[in-house]
């Protein structure tokens, strides 16, 4: 069966795409990320299913002219290569989301003062920033210390008003159970809703605060969501009148949540886990049980199929209702309405305006209209997020007090290495043959045309698992078996993810022989499943049904890349020379449900002889990332190229966002950007809702904000340090900012600093913040105290340096460190010296839990 999926409007699909096979056989003995003679065995691949597949239509791109630059130096890549009259804009269509305007890629110089640093200074993991790495640090982990809860004190107001974070479960995911699904499941747990709840109300309640106190340290909640007060239920519309007899009518839930009927319309993609229900009730149910359970309005919409009722998954939950279309099933289906009668806005990255009740409509083509017409069109220089979700942090508890409280560390948790545990199912669904390019554009050498010049590849990316897509899930023909290295990552609607870098994927290996190499692609993604570092187990990781290209275990990739890219890559192998995007920061949330990587786009290139290997930073790709589907997490490329090659790399080491008076998961407030120099952190920003517009963006000049860019020579550094991994969040224990960050030198030890405000820091949206201040901009007004160690972690089994680590936030829900709590998870990656298809890997990602006083 084949069908047109960009010109059938009936088969929808995302392909969201990302990674691609990488091209050089070369292994570095201090980073590891190239896996030996990977490119010589590229295409010499078992044969994969020959299943029920679908066949993709290629739209043909076209092919813009190139400059060829000289081939890249360990110093420097010659000047002028690239100039504005040679690297034109791309010539394609922008996704309407993404309006921007592509910027001139010119060849960056990279050089590095050695000042007389006491001890070695070591690669910013895979590229040179600020030095090479010459030893290896040594250390082992503090002695452990566990620290129990601290008890709920008498609450400021009426007790059926408050939830303390006790009361409220760390968010979990389960992206596949144990056992094969027939197409797609997902199950949920039971819905239960206790007296106190009230779902209809999603906005902070101010006066809804609670102190508690262990020893001397006094805080007070500011609680998330309450719980529903009545299971009764009141339909304006029946059971047998709902389609299409009740289209457009309302519908109420049986915990008094006000919903509109809709017929026959699909929401394309945003799908949570698939449920399987006995009824269009329950379905609703399901939608009503996972925004309690999230603490969140997540679910705007549920669709129920009754043809497959007691089959298959029959009820899809959904996070948005920005992209509808006319349904090839049978669909009884719903849309949260607000209080106020307004059905709910989209969660998606559409921009919203205030949205207006559904009309009733006599076919699915007019409802669709009547949604479109609720959501306004982002600007054309905008990736708008959407209108305030009406979200509210779960149970966030600050401290109280008019003074900072200094952050110190109680002890620590060592949870071991994480383990794979791959999904069982792909989608048997066949992409096009990557583009054929010109002998004059496959000479070494970066040439930015082949990120500007081109579109996405089908080739790659996290396929969506769907209503158009899941008749072509079928069995994996083995498990495979992964090699990487990364493993930043951040928490999205409701789900942990680990990002990772290159990744190779490999036949299972046993104890007695290695695996066979299947593929490689510059990124990865999992999610923790059983979220076991809760209990200080040890994490399982799963990929995705989405990330599998074929039956025996070849990924698709991650953050995408470019047709121009990919097909550089295929025609290079062996050679040394391949495009990577390498997500290498925490993911910075944009709103309740979505995240945002600035990735840096990289040239490889290795010399064959030597295996030296040069990594250019060629620009930076904005990735938009969401999660909570069968499929696992998918990333979006909404811009290209971001930011030039000869500017700073603004967002590659992270950054920070500032929630607005909405409070946390809204679409106000800012989004920082940190630019990691040699000397220290350069610092830019902009507007939630402009996040993909380059244009948009002011930047510290070290006295007051400016449009001007600072380049790579600034010294408006809002803190000095030789920075490698970095992330800097918001305590509310501690009423203040954190920093925690690896440094170049190569002594496997994290650091912490804090910001020495004069008096606390209060968000805007919590009692007592300004609502017309920037909270995050204290981080200029302020200093830092002196570095502490946060952790010491033992090197790798190859005795060489960690790398790659950081803070995976909001990971231990209401006890973690951004909502109020004491913990943290760690993570980092620790070279092993052993080949990448044993069993143990070339690499290991070990987590830790930090303790805080």
């Amino acid at each position: 069966m084949k069908a047109n999926i960009f010109t059938d409007g009936l088969a929808v699909i995302s392909l969201v795409t990302a990674g691609l096979i990488a091209t050089t056989s070369a292994r570095l003995p201090a980073h590891g990320h190239q896996h030996g003679d990977v490119f010589d065995r590229i295409m010499h691949k078992p044969t994969a299913s020959a299943g029920s597949s679908l066949n993709i239509t290629y739209v043909e791109a076209t092919d813009s002219s190139a400059v060829i630059c000289p081939t890249p130096t360990e110093t420097a890549i010659g000047t002028g290569c690239f100039g504005p009259s040679h690297d034109t804009p791309s010539s394609k269509t922008q996704p309407e989301l993404y309006a921007y305007t592509p910027p001139m890629p010119q060849v960056q110089v990279q050089t590095f003062d050695r000042r007389q640093y006491p001890s070695a200074m070591v690669r910013s993991r895979r590229r040179q920033h600020h030095g090479s790495a010459y030893t290896f640090g040594e250390g082992t982990a503090p002695a452990t210390l566990e620290l129990g809860p601290y008890p709920t004190g008498t609450p400021l107001t009426e007790p059926e008003a408050i939830i303390s974070t006790a009361t409220i479960s760390p968010m979990s995911a389960d992206i596949e159970d144990d056992d094969v699904v027939s197409n797609v499941s997902g199950k949920h747990a039971e819905t239960y809703f206790s007296p106190e709840f009230d779902a209809t109300n999603s906005h902070h309640a101010v006066s809804a605060l609670a102190p508690r106190q262990d020893d001397s340290y006094q805080s007070l909640v500011l609680r998330g969501f309450s719980s529903p007060t009545s299971s009764s239920t009141a339909t304006s519309a029946t059971a047998t009148s709902l389609c299409p007899g009740g289209n457009g009518t309302s519908y109420t839930s049986a915990a008094e949540i006000d919903y509109q009927i809709i017929c026959n319309v699909d929401f394309v993609d945003n799908d949570f886990p698939f449920q399987m229900v006995d009824s269009f009730a329950g379905c609703v149910e399901k939608c009503d049980a996972w925004n309690y359970d999230n603490h969140h309005i997540q679910c705007l919409a549920a669709l129920f199929i009754p043809s497959r009722e007691g089959d298959a998954d029959d009820c899809y939950l959904k996070s948005s209702i920005a992209n509808p279309t006319v349904a090839t099933l049978q669909i009884e289906g719903v849309i949260r309405v607000q209080s106020g009668g307004s059905s709910s806005s989209s969660s998606s990255l559409v921009s919203s305006s205030a949205s207006t009740p559904l009309v009733a409509a006599s076919s699915p083509t007019s409802i669709i209209s009547s949604i479109l017409s609720s959501l306004s069109k982002p600007s054309s220089s905008a990736l708008a997020p959407p209108s305030a979700p009406s979200v509210s942090s779960p149970g966030v508890t600050y401290a109280l007090g008019n003074s900072v409280i200094t952050p110190k560390v109680a002890g620590s948790h060592l949870q071991g290495p994480t383990q794979n545990t791959p999904s069982k199912q792909y989608l048997a669904i066949e992409a096009p043959a990557s583009i054929t390019l010109s002998p004059s554009l496959l000479t070494v050498g970066v040439n930015g045309d082949l990120t500007t010049g081109y579109d996405i590849s089908l080739e790659t990316g996290v396929l969506e698992v769907n209503i158009s897509t899941q008749s072509y899930l079928s069995l994996l023909s083995q498990t495979p078996h992964l090699s990487r290295d990364g493993g930043r990552g951040g928490t999205i609607n409701g789900q942990h993810l680990f990002i990772f870098c290159d990744t190779g994927s490999y036949s299972t290996p046993s104890a007695t022989s290695n695996g066979d190499f299947l593929g490689f692609v510059s990124s990865s993604v999992a999610v923790d499943i059983g979220m076991n570092g809760l209990s200080g187990d040890v994490l399982a990781l799963q990929d995705g049904i989405g990330e599998w290209s074929d039956n025996v275990g070849r990924m698709r990739g991650f953050a995408p890349l470019t047709e121009g890219e990919v097909a550089y890559n295929n025609a290079m192998q062996g050679k040394g020379q391949r495009y990577a995007v390498w997500p290498e920061s925490s993911i910075i949330p944009l709103d309740a449900t979505t995240g945002l990587i600035y990735a840096p786009i990289v040239y490889d290139n290795v010399n064959e002889v030597t295996k030296a290997a040069v990594f250019t930073y060629t620009g930076t790709a904005l990735l938009s990332i969401t999660a909570g589907g069968k499929s696992g997490p998918i990333a979006q490329r909404a811009v290209d190229k971001m930011f030039d090659q000869d500017e700073v790399e603004w967002g590659c080491a992270g950054g920070i966002r500032s929630w607005g008076p909405s409070g946390i998961g809204g679409n106000d407030g800012s989004v920082y950007l940190f630019g990691n120099i040699a000397g220290g952190l350069l610092l830019a920003r902009t507007s939630a809702a402009n996040v993909a517009d380059r244009n948009s963006f002011e930047y510290w000049n070290g006295n007051s904000w400016s449009g001007e860019m600072q380049t790579s020579i600034s010294t408006a550094f809002f803190i000095k340090g030789a920075f490698m991994d970095i992330d800097i969040f918001y305590s509310p224990r501690h009423l203040t900012f954190i920093i925690v960050y690896m440094t170049i030198y190569a002594d496997s030890t994290f650091y912490y600093r804090y910001l020495e405000a004069d008096q606390a820091i209060l968000p805007p949206f919590v009692p007592g913040g300004d609502s017309s201040t920037d909270y995050v901009e204290n981080i200029l007004k302020y200093s830092w105290s002196e570095e502490q160690i946060l952790y010491k972690a033992a090197p790798g089994l190859s005795g060489k340096y960690i790398y790659s680590g950081g803070p995976h936030l909001g990971y231990y829900g209401s006890d973690d460190i951004i909502n109020g709590g004491t913990k943290m998870l760690l993570s980092w990656t620790a070279p092993t010296g052993l080949d990448p298809s044993t069993l143990t890997s070339e690499y290991q990602i070990p987590t830790v839990e930090i303790d805080w006083a």
